[in-house]
C-alpha cells in the first residue's frame, strides 16, 4: 500500500524553506527541542488565535518568532499588552532576547492547517463531519484554490468502527515539485474519541523563473507583516 510523503518536507529546498532558521553546533540538539517547546506552548496558549505556522530565527543573542495568525487583533492585544505578556511566558524556554512579529493570514481559507483546525472544532461541537468537510472544501475553492483534499478518520458520526473518508475537488498533484500544494492536519476529540483531520490544499504551480530564485518566501502573497519586533 502507497504512503503519502509529507507535502511540506517533500518540497523543502526547492519551494518551501525551513521553519528554523539558525545555524548551531554542538548546541543543535539543544536549540531544537527549544524551538519544538516555543512553538507547543505558543499553539496551546493562543490556539483561538488561528495559529498557522512559528516561523523561528537566532541571530547571536537573538530569537525572532514571526507568528503566522488569521486574528492578529486576539495575538497582539490592546495597545500591544498580549505581546508583552507572550514574550515574558517564553523567556522560561531561552535565556536569549525575544522579539516577536505578528504576520497576518489575510485568507485563512487557503490555509490547510487552519481549514483542517477549523473542521476540527466544528467535528467537536458535533456538526456533522460531511457537512463540515464539503463547507470547508466550497469556501476554499470560492478563493481560488485549484483543488483540496480533506479526510477524517476514527468513530466518524459515532460508529462502533473507526473508518476513513475523503472528499476531493479539482486536483491535487502530491508527486510534482513545482506544485504548490499545503498540508495540514488536526485531532477533534469527540465524546466518541478522537478523530483526525487532515487537509491537502493546492494553489497552482510555480514556473522556471520563480524555482531559480529558491524557495518562496515566507511571506507569500495574502500574508502581511505585523508590528515589527519590539521587546
Amino acid at each position: 500500500m502507497g504512503q503519502k510523503v509529507h507535502p511540506y518536507g517533500f518540497r523543502v529546498g526547492t519551494l518551501y524553506g525551513w521553519q528554523s532558521n539558525w545555524y548551531a553546533g554542538r548546541h543543535y540538539a539543544e536549540q531544537l527541542h527549544e524551538d519544538i517547546a516555543v512553538r507547543s506552548f505558543i499553539k496551546k496558549k493562543l490556539y483561538h488565535a488561528g495559529i498557522s505556522k512559528v516561523i523561528i530565527e537566532r541571530t547571536g543573542d537573538k530569537l525572532v518568532a514571526n507568528i503566522h495568525t488569521a486574528r492578529p487583533g486576539i495575538l497582539i492585544g490592546k495597545r500591544g499588552a498580549e505581546i508583552d505578556v507572550l514574550r515574558d511566558d517564553l523567556k522560561k524556554f531561552s535565556s536569549r532576547d525575544i522579539f516577536i512579529n505578528v504576520k497576518e493570514i489575510r485568507k485563512a481559507e487557503l490555509d490547510a492547517q487552519l481549514v483542517a483546525e477549523n473542521i476540527a472544532t466544528q467535528l467537536e461541537r458535533r456538526v456533522a463531519f460531511r457537512r463540515a468537510m464539503k463547507k470547508a472544501m466550497i469556501a476554499t475553492m470560492k478563493f481560488g484554490a485549484e483543488g483540496i483534499r480533506i479526510q477524517c478518520s476514527g468513530r466518524l458520526g459515532g460508529a462502533d468502527m473507526g473508518r476513513r473518508e475523503w472528499y476531493r475537488d479539482g486536483r491535487v498533484p502530491l508527486h510534482t515539485l513545482r506544485a504548490e500544494v499545503e498540508y495540514g492536519r488536526a485531532e477533534a476529540r469527540t465524546t466518541y474519541g478522537s478523530v483526525g483531520v487532515k487537509c491537502w490544499i493546492f494553489k497552482g504551480e510555480v514556473g522556471d523563473k520563480e524555482l531559480r530564485k529558491g524557495p518562496l518566501s515566507h511571506d507569500a502573497p495574502g500574508e502581511v507583516s505585523g508590528p515589527g519586533p519590539s521587546r
